[in-house]
């Protein structure tokens, strides 16, 4: 299967259906990332929230993205010690991302224009929202393909040879 969101779409069938859904492991790349809501019956949580569950329920969360949160979204996650704490937690920093994706253990994956943001996902009021577009697959050549290539970067395959590393806050490559 490969089918196209749009806008609103992209909403339901990722943050909310495609994150529901996952059992092993989660992992998103995003360039940006913000303060961003989801539902939780009549009221919305922080996306960051529904993270933290992830964790504690024993699903490996990995977060990839390009540049610092936003405040709203840093003080949301220092509320949450299983994202500090945890092994299954992993969050890297690298300024040359612009990959958006979300991919629920291996199976389904979405691939698009939006950031982790609430414009961007479709959070946001119908007419804030930024115009978005994606697919979402689960073909095997695609999931084995991205899937692998996330792995080179957080491994910090790309590292040494990046022409961007004296921008870099935490060279991958680096970590013990």
């Amino acid at each position: 299967m490969r089918e196209l969101l749009l806008n609103e779409e992209i909403h339901q069938r990722v943050l909310i259906d495609l994150v529901a859904q996952t059992s092993r492991f989660l992992w998103i790349i995003t360039a940006d990332i913000k303060d961003l809501h989801i539902p939780r019956g009549r009221r919305s949580i922080p996306f960051i929230s529904q993270l933290a569950g992830m964790v504690e329920n024993g699903i490996a969360v990995r977060l990839i993205h390009a540049k610092e949160p936003g405040p709203r979204f840093r003080l949301d996650f220092d509320k949450h010690p299983a994202l500090i704490h945890s092994d299954l937690f992993e969050r890297i920093l690298c300024p040359r991302v612009h990959t958006k994706a979300v991919i629920s253990d291996g199976t389904t994956a979405f691939v698009g224009s939006p950031n982790l943001t609430g414009a961007g996902m479709g959070a946001k009021h119908p007419d804030k929202r930024n115009f978005e577009a994606g697919f979402i697959t689960d073909e095997p050549a695609d999931l084995d393909k991205l899937t692998h290539w996330v792995d080179t970067l957080y491994l910090g395959d790309h590292c040494t040879r990046c022409r961007l590393r004296q921008h870099c806050p935490d060279p991958l490559d680096l970590r013990e």
